[in-house]
């Protein structure tokens, strides 16, 4: 069985209520037990004085019977023998018995005690005459407030307890509600969010709380999802738009063999089949390749730029006349594979539009020393500034003239370009010259 609400604010307002009770009770008992020992004082004091009048007139001898009740606030005054017998008495204490059944002790003379006559309640102050064995003793009695002796005090004080502890708990009710109000709403938001519509985003709250980090991450993880799923539904949008056209190609050979096996140039039919089965290959290969940069985990390791290209320089058979300008100590972090992939694939297009030369250039940037800069720059044709941005799609080919071979799938630049935005950097195209300017910024180390 529980025994606290569910809801972070119902548990909230119950622990709120019950520590308001404790507490309050806790001051209601302490403030009870001072009220009452003031009063209690206060009463003593006004029977003390009245009484040290009477002792005094016992002693000197003018004491009247009855006594006069003229100390302030007290009510009843005896004289009471070592007998119990009480000798002369106030007004109202004519008739009534001892106040108190203490008697002080020689050495001492005075005692202070509370007592109850006739549902009514005194503060009694016990002098005694002399220090003689049979001395009288004074009494005088001081009426204690009606508040102390109704119990009126502790129902107040109760009453005082509970409505501060239902305040308290409204309060807490109040502020919980309203603090909480946003991650509702998140949680609404949320709920309402599905996969086919993952463009909403949860409403963020003003401020720097946990609450509105909360709606800043939550957003944030939303839109990590959506590029994930949006990279999904482009991989297969694209997967079916491109490998179409192989597909088909090696399917009508496939049939041909099929259908015309003694008309057919069989070794011919297997190498164009081959060669679709490549491409297909190539470029299944390259679109599982986009689908995961940035969405797997890859181990990340030091990879100094320089060495980086030099290593991939090394591997290729140059047609073209190559420069390379490489400043050392540029270290980064990264996927060394990625970022070897992304080099290549601006190599690959380097190589394919080159008239005569490749320049290759590793330099620290000159506006933001955090940041290394990769140049690679060819001879050829160019690249159209309207088209700067587009040669990044996937799939993008520019006019034929710009390519002296067939080329590829249309895929190497838009690898390049989520590569190096995978690692916190930037892939364009700047002005040149001559030919196209590729230049990539990655974050040094």
């Amino acid at each position: 069985m529980r025994l606290l609400p569910r809801s972070i604010r119902g548990r909230d307002t119950v622990i709120s209520a019950v520590v308001a009770v404790l507490v309050l009770s806790a001051l209601a008992t302490a403030t009870d037990m001072l009220l009452r020992n003031m009063l209690t004082q206060g009463a003593l004091e006004d029977a003390q004085f009245v009484a040290r009048q009477a002792s005094a007139a016992v002693r000197e001898g003018t004491l009247d019977n009855p006594i006069r009740e003229d100390a302030g606030g007290a009510a009843l005054v005896q004289l009471v023998s070592s007998g119990g017998l009480v000798l002369a008495a106030s007004a109202k204490a004519a008739g009534q018995p001892p106040l108190a059944e203490v008697r002080p002790r020689p050495e001492s003379r005075v005692r202070g005690v509370t007592t109850c006559l006739d549902d009514e309640c005194y503060a009694v102050w016990a002098i005694r005459v002399t220090t003689a064995p049979d001395s009288p003793t004074v009494y005088g009695a001081s009426r204690l407030p009606w508040v102390m002796t109704s119990g009126l005090l502790e129902v107040l004080l109760a009453a005082a307890v509970l409505a501060l502890a239902a305040l308290i708990a409204w309060t807490t009710w109040q502020v919980v509600g309203r603090t909480l109000r946003p991650v509702e709403e998140i949680r609404l938001q949320l709920a309402e969010i599905s996969g086919s519509d993952l463009a909403r985003r949860v409403p963020e709250p003003p401020g720097a709380d946990e609450i509105a980090h909360l709606a800043r991450t939550a957003n944030e993880t939303l839109d990590r999802l959506e590029q994930s799923v949006t990279r999904q539904r482009q991989f297969a949008s694209d997967a079916a738009h491109e490998l179409r056209t192989p597909i088909t190609g090696l399917r009508v050979n496939l049939e041909d063999l099929a259908m015309y096996p003694n008309d057919t140039d069989i070794p011919a039919a297997t190498q164009a089949a081959l060669r679709a089965t490549d491409r297909l290959e190539s470029i299944v290969a390259d679109l599982l390749l986009l689908a995961r940069i940035g969405t797997v985990a890859s181990v990340r390791e030091e990879v100094d730029l320089a060495e980086l290209v030099r290593a991939e320089v090394a591997t290729r058979t140059w047609i073209a006349a190559l420069r390379t300008r490489l400043a050392p100590g540029l270290a980064i972090t990264g996927v060394r594979l990625q970022l070897a992939r992304l080099l290549g694939n601006l190599l690959d297009n380097a190589e394919r539009h080159a008239k005569e030369a490749i320049e290759i250039e590793v330099r620290r940037d000159a506006e933001d020393a955090g940041m290394a800069v990769l140049v690679v720059t060819d001879d050829g044709p160019g690249i159209p500034r309207a088209d700067r941005e587009r040669v990044f799609d996937r799939f993008t080919r520019l006019d034929p003239a710009r390519s002296r071979g067939s080329g590829g799938a249309g895929l190497g630049l838009a690898i390049a370009r989520d590569i190096a935005l995978a690692h916190g950097g930037s892939l364009r195209i700047e002005d040149s010259v001559r030919g196209a300017r590729f230049v990539l910024r990655l974050p040094l180390l």
